[in-house]
């Protein structure tokens, strides 16, 4: 990620523009502190890839936790109160 003072940025934004829709991103910096991040738009089927991975890990993770009832949870809410 390339890091870019406000004031370049302002100046060269279209330029900046055309890096980002080749798959650079950039930091935009103000007095050296981050004030933004312009990233490429990931297409539809990252998102669609990251949610089927997802899925799957819940998935694995059901099948190693046992079922907790409404009763246990609650038990367990208010144990070591008073």
């Amino acid at each position: 990620m390339q890091t870019i003072q406000a004031s370049e940025a302002k100046t060269k934004f279209l330029k900046i523009l055309d890096e980002v829709e080749g798959g650079q991103a950039f930091q935009v910096t103000r007095h050296g502190r981050t004030i933004a991040r312009i990233i490429p738009e990931p297409d539809d089927e990252d998102y669609r890839e990251q949610a089927q991975r997802a899925f799957a890990t819940i998935g694995q993770i059901r099948k190693r936790v046992k079922p907790v009832s409404l009763a246990q949870i609650l038990a367990d809410k208010n144990r070591g109160r008073r």
